[in-house]
Order: structure tokens, then C-alpha cells, then sequence
């Protein structure tokens, strides 16, 4: 069996090629349906099938988790994610890639919220910015690899689809050497005082809901970008090339301050360093609105907001991690899961209706309102509690 530290590694090999499949699917699907002349609403509807998966499983996923161990859960979600690759060529019709995007939205929830888990649970208070960090750095050079797959489509429109799934197979194969390991169940008091999944729901809503603002805008912000603005991009007069180019910037940038915005909030806190990131990212898209036209404007808003708000699910989850016992941990991590499937379901449906009904105004717009929002939510929520408690 492998060693702590290589576990770790493994776990973040998983999460970097779920997060390339899901950065792959949801402008390689965009391209493709638009391609077939779908209209945009069905087209950003379509891909909240991914994110629909996720709130499926979610309620169901805390049991069998403290029942089973972290191993069986990654190993079931990941075979669920590359089974579903491997069979996304032999059919193409709307219904059935939607069923598709339901399953790896199970799977891909499953060895996230066991993966997230296994690592907050066992990260150092004093440490948890950084270790959380490293999670959401490699999903996010998973997720800004994987749009570079549809250049794959002039090759052979299945490509795509099977290059990721050889990838899911080499990682889960390695997870069967690794030890499984259960959930921390020596809080006992909590455990005692909310019996019930729904009870501890509720008590991390209350204790945490602050926490979950920062995953659900990533939800968005990525679903979005990555899942309607090809659309939105293509209208403009932007061809595929320099799109899939230009997208993955938002999550490749964030790799680029992940670890040192994660060591940053460990020293001032979580609830500075989202107010602040936020707040600067609502300057950029006011700006990126303005050039959204030229190639360079857009290289320059999704990079910047990349290495802004990249890292907000990694600060989210540390965010929670801070604020709960142990004990509430797993019901947490679901919680964000479910935050980050409500805004990446909201994302590309709203966005994809937004460009039909005002097709002279900026895409980045809708952004802009919703981080307002959220800062002001942000910034209303009295202190007790909110800061790191590390």
C-alpha cells in the first residue's frame, strides 16, 4: 500500500482529471450542439445535466461514506465518470448525452465530496489555506487543460471523449493500491445532538452559510465561462480556435495564485481575503465588458479573473472547514457541492436565455450583478464566528 504523502498525490491526480473531463465537456459539448444548430437556452439547459447529477447524489452520499471509507466512493464515483466518457461517441442525441452528463455529474460528485473530505479532515488548521489550496490548483490545471480537447474535433469527434477516459482509467487504477481509511466519528457529541443528515444540514447551513456564497460563484463563473460564453463568444465574431485558447485562462491563471491566496487567508482570514478577491474581480469584468471584442481584451478579463476568483471553491471549503467541527465535515463538503451545483446550474441556463433576450449587451454583465451581491452578502455578515479559527 502507498504512503500518506503519496495517497494525497494520488487523491489530487483524481481531482485533476475530473476537473480536465468536466473542463473538456462543457465547451466540447457547446461547440458540438451549437454546431448542430441547437438553440442557446437548450444549449445552457443541456449542460446543467452535469450539475443536476451532483444534487441528485447529494443527499445520499453521507451515509455510504461513513459506512464504506473514503476508497469505495472514489473508486465507484470514478468508474462512473470513465464509463460514461467511453460511451459518450456511440450515440449522438440530446436525451441520451444528457443522461451522460447526469452520470459523470453523480461520479464526479461522489470522488470530489470523498476526496474533499479525506483531505480536510486531515489537514492542519494552521495549514488548511495551503493544503486546500493544492486541491483547487490541480483541479483548476485540470479544468484549464481539458477545452483545449476540442481542437481534437477536426481529428475525429470522438477523440475527445476517449483521450479523457484512458486518463480517468490509468488514475482509478492507482487508486486500488491506496488504503481505505473512514470518517472521524470521535466528535461524538454533535453526532449525538443532530442524528439525522437533514438535522446536520441544517446546523452547517447555520453555522456556515457564508462559506457556501464562494462555491456556489465558482459554480457559476466556471459553468458559465466555459459552457456558454463559446456561445456567446462564436456571436460576436470570436472563431473556436481562439476560444478554446482564450477560456481555459480563467483556470489556468488561478494556478498561478491558488497557493499563495490559500497561504494569504491562513494569516488574515477568510472573510478579508474573499471581499477582496471579489471586489477586484467585479472591477475586471466591468472592464472586460468594454473589450470584449478584441482577443486581447478577452485574454486579459480571463486571466485576471482567473487569478482572482479561481481560487474561490479552495477558499470556500477552507472557509467551512474553519467554521465547523469535524463531525459536520462531511455534511459540509456536501453543502458545497451543492452550492457549486446550484450556481453551476443557474450559470449556463440564465446565461444562454440572457443572449437571446439582449444580444446587444455585454455577457459580462449578469456577472458583474451577482458578484455585487454576493460581496454585499459578504460584507453584512457579522464577525462572530466568520474569521479563521485556526
Amino acid at each position: 500500500m502507498f504512503s500518506e504523502k503519496v495517497r494525497f498525490w494520488v487523491l489530487i491526480s483524481f481531482v485533476t482529471v475530473s476537473g480536465f473531463s468536466q473542463g473538456m465537456l462543457l465547451p466540447l459539448l457547446a461547440i458540438i450542439l451549437e454546431q448542430m444548430g441547437v438553440p442557446s437556452s437548450v444549449n445552457g439547459l443541456h449542460a446543467t445535466g452535469l450539475y443536476i447529477g451532483v444534487l441528485i447524489a447529494s443527499p445520499f452520499m453521507e451515509k455510504p461514506l461513513q459506512k464504506l471509507g473514503y476508497k469505495p466512493i472514489i473508486l465507484i464515483g470514478g468508474f462512473l465518470v470513465l464509463g460514461s466518457l467511453f460511451v459518450f461517441p456511440i450515440w449522438q442525441a440530446l436525451w441520451f448525452w444528457f443522461i451522460l452528463r447526469l452520470l459523470i455529474g453523480i461520479g464526479d460528485h461522489m470522488l470530489h465530496f470523498a476526496t474533499q473530505t479525506w483531505i480536510t479532515s486531515t489537514a492542519a488548521p494552521e495549514k488548511r489555506g495551503k493544503i486546500i489550496a493544492f486541491y483547487g490548483l490541480f483541479f483548476s490545471l485540470g479544468f484549464s487543460i481539458g477545452p483545449l480537447m476540442t481542437r481534437l474535433l477536426v481529428i475525429h469527434q470522438s477523440l475527445p471523449f476517449v483521450v479523457s477516459a484512458i486518463f480517468c482509467l490509468v488514475i482509478w487504477l492507482l487508486m486500488l493500491f491506496i488504503r481505505n481509511e473512514y470518517v472521524n466519528t470521535n466528535d461524538g457529541v454533535e453526532m449525538v445532538e443532530v442524528s439525522s443528515s437533514i438535522g446536520r444540514f441544517i446546523k452547517t447551513g447555520k453555522l456556515a452559510w457564508v462559506a457556501l456564497l464562494a462555491p456556489f460563484v465558482y459554480g457559476l463563473l466556471e459553468s458559465t465561462l466555459h459552457g456558454i460564453f463559446p456561445v456567446y463568444g462564436l456571436r460576436i465574431g470570436h472563431d473556436v480556435d481562439i476560444l478554446s485558447v482564450v477560456i481555459p485562462l480563467f483556470s489556468f491563471a488561478s494556478l498561478l495564485t491558488q497557493i499563495p491566496l490559500g497561504i494569504l487567508s491562513d494569516k488574515i482570514g477568510r472573510k478579508k481575503m474573499l471581499l477582496a478577491i471579489i471586489s477586484l474581480g467585479i472591477g475586471i469584468f466591468v472592464i472586460g465588458a468594454q473589450i470584449e471584442h478584441s482577443i486581447i481584451g478577452l485574454f486579459f478579463t480571463f486571466a485576471f479573473a482567473g487569478m482572482l476568483l479561481g481560487s474561490l471553491y479552495s477558499l470556500g471549503v477552507s472557509f467551512m472547514a474553519d467554521l465547523l467541527p469535524k463531525t459536520l465535515l462531511p455534511a459540509g463538503n456536501i453543502m458545497c457541492g451543492i452550492a457549486f451545483s446550484i450556481g453551476s446550474i443557474t450559470g449556463p441556463y440564465l446565461g444562454g436565455l440572457f443572449i437571446d433576450l439582449f444580444p446587444n449587451i455585454s455577457f459580462f454583465y449578469v456577472i458583474v450583478i451577482l458578484l455585487v451581491l454576493v460581496v454585499v452578502a459578504i460584507g453584512a455578515k457579522k464577525e462572530t464566528g466568520d474569521t479563521m479559527t485556526a
